[in-house]
């Protein structure tokens, strides 16, 4: 238990405040797999608070890529604020059992094979679409994971796996940083499709990432780099990042297991909130 103080008798506490709300992504299917889909994203310029009152806080981990054998990737865990709940991205289908991306706040691509491995479907408001998996033979590849402002793209019949779907950039901080970009899908030819856009999203795998697991706090879908079997890569945590004129009082409780940290300065004019790990309660 943490308490940081009382409401002082100069500031009031808020009674609105901004939010970023993003859910863990999902993790990569394996050999010739899909990209895991990013969490949810889900931001607002004003949402009610009351002082006194308890508000949950949860930050969703990122789900473990495939292994060998015939398994998907995981999909991630959800991330909370109050009311607010964004959902995990959708684990992407390994080519071995030829399985499709799970649903999620993006979907999963659906691993490469013979017959149709379809893409998980996002979440209204959330995200999108993971793509299919390419059919054929040799050829087979891995559908991107679906990104939080577009959807993956399907691999291409040069062994090359499907692009994830590019995320979206929040200034909440003060900074501008992408969230919840999909995980690239990879290809028989161990030719990896590109992450959703590093710009915006920060998804894993591909020819241009030299980590096949989503960046840490922001919900991108884990990917592929080689397709050879090694293991699919594990989506990125979530965030929760909360912000208010710098006129209202701080947070009085925290839970101690929440790991944040308080900015001051970035942000002009603002306090913010940013949580990256456990859940508990907040209040002011």
């Amino acid at each position: 238990m943490r308490v940081l103080g009382t409401i002082s008798s100069l500031k009031l506490a808020p009674t609105s405040v901004e939010y970023l709300v993003v859910a863990g992504g999902g993790g990569s299917g394996n050999n010739g797999g899909g990209g895991g889909g990013a969490g949810g994203f889900l931001t607002s310029a004003s949402f009610s608070v009351l002082s006194s009152t308890n508000y949950t806080v949860t930050i969703g981990s990122g789900g473990p890529g495939s292994g060998s054998g015939n398994f998907r990737g995981s999909s991630g865990n959800n991330s909370v604020f109050s009311s607010i709940t964004a959902i995990g991205g959708g684990g992407g289908g390994s080519r071995d059992g030829e399985q499709t991306g799970a649903n999620g706040g993006s979907g999963g691509g659906g691993g490469g094979g013979q017959t149709l491995t379809g893409g998980g479907t996002g979440t209204s408001l959330q995200g999108t679409s993971g793509a299919s998996g390419r059919l054929g033979g040799g050829e087979a590849s891995g559908g991107g994971g679906g990104g939080a402002t577009s959807a993956g793209t399907t691999g291409t019949a040069n062994y090359q796996g499907g692009n994830g779907g590019n995320g979206t950039l929040s200034s909440i901080t003060g900074t501008s940083t992408g969230y919840a970009g999909g995980g690239a899908g990879v290809g028989l030819g161990y030719l990896g499709g590109l992450p959703g856009s590093v710009q915006a999203g920060y998804g894993g795998g591909g020819p241009q990432n030299s980590s096949k697991n989503g960046r840490v706090n922001s919900g991108g879908g884990g990917g592929e780099t080689t397709g050879g079997g090694s293991g699919g890569g594990s989506g990125g945590s979530g965030i929760v990042i909360i912000a208010y004129p710098n006129t209202k009082a701080d947070l009085v409780y925290i839970d101690a297991g929440l790991t944040y940290t308080k900015d001051t300065s970035t942000r002009a004019g603002y306090i913010v909130y940013n949580f990256t790990a456990g859940t508990g309660q907040v209040r002011w």
